[in-house]
């Protein structure tokens, strides 16, 4: 694989066009060293970008709610990226916007950094191994835990909420996991490093935790409603670690993952079960308009 800082094409920063390889910070930004950078990521199907409006409304929701101010108006970042995207002439692929404190200023007081705003797309893929993807995931289960509401700006897509999806992600892996589940500070089910999660149990109902210290995300919002659309319950609910015996499927779902099902939770196995792969193809369908008509 190509490393990412020696690809071509361009990267839309600051409202220019930029070499891709030519987009460069300085060693000293603030977005660097202090971690006040917000992001989102889209998912590119058949050359149409899927929920554009929502992810930029997300983007500037986080932006708030780190102290940044974005420089540009949101239709000047939903055009951009439109453009960015025709540029590469991705088809099918990801989007990254992001938002960062410059290196006019050094030390936690940022009040006058310059916010930049860049936007890098790319042709991807499948986040997990497709026969993976096919089978099921194996996840671990995280030692580090989703901070408590009143302790970070959890509603925000923000870089420095990462760090411990990383760790975690990096811990499953040496032990030949794919991914991680975290728990929340109170001990109940969250999410995985990068996806929301849920559990089918064996009425045929979904259990999802509720987002009240992570990102509830528009993949998840998808989901449900698309549950909702086929007459299955879907209980938005706390979820502990002590119920995964009881449930018989499970299943991520975010930009990347789209939804990935869940093979195992360490001891506990599930299956891949019709609803799941029917949810899968009614998701592709929504994503991808054109080829479902």
């Amino acid at each position: 694989m190509i490393p990412f800082d020696k690809r071509d094409g361009k990267i839309w920063y600051n409202n220019e066009l930029v070499e891709w390889q030519d987009a460069k910070l300085h060693v000293i930004s603030h977005g660097l060293h202090y971690a006040s950078l917000v992001f989102e990521g889209l998912r590119v199907y058949d050359g149409q970008i899927f929920k554009l409006e929502e992810h930029t409304d997300r983007l500037f929701q986080s932006a708030e709610l780190m102290d940044m101010k974005i420089p540009y108006s949101k239709d000047e970042i939903n055009q951009s990226t439109k453009k960015i995207v025709s540029v590469q002439n991705v088809l099918n692929g990801y989007v990254r916007p992001f938002a960062w404190r410059g290196s006019e200023m050094m030390g936690v007081s940022a009040q006058n950094t310059r916010i930049n705003v860049a936007i890098a797309t790319w042709e991807w893929g499948d986040y997990f191994d497709p026969k993976l993807k096919l089978d099921g995931i194996r996840l671990d289960v995280s030692r580090w835990k989703r901070p408590a509401p009143d302790t970070i700006p959890w509603k925000s897509k923000a870089a420095g909420l990462y760090m411990i999806c990383t760790l975690s992600k990096h811990e499953a892996e040496k032990k030949g996991y794919s991914e991680a589940l975290m728990l929340d500070h109170e001990g109940n089910v969250a999410e995985s490093t990068s996806a929301n999660i849920f559990f089918k149990d064996k009425d045929g109902n979904l259990h999802t935790p509720i987002p009240d210290s992570f990102l509830d995300g528009i993949t998840r919002r998808t989901v449900i409603d698309i549950a909702k659309s086929k007459n299955i319950k879907v209980h938005e609910r706390k979820i502990l670690p002590s119920e995964l015996p009881n449930f018989v499927g499970c299943f991520l779902t975010g930009t990347a993952a789209e939804i990935t099902p869940v093979a195992s939770i360490l001891e506990n196995k599930f299956q891949v079960c019709n609803t799941i792969i029917d949810l899968s193809e009614s998701y592709q369908k929504t994503v991808r308009p054109k080829k479902a008509a």
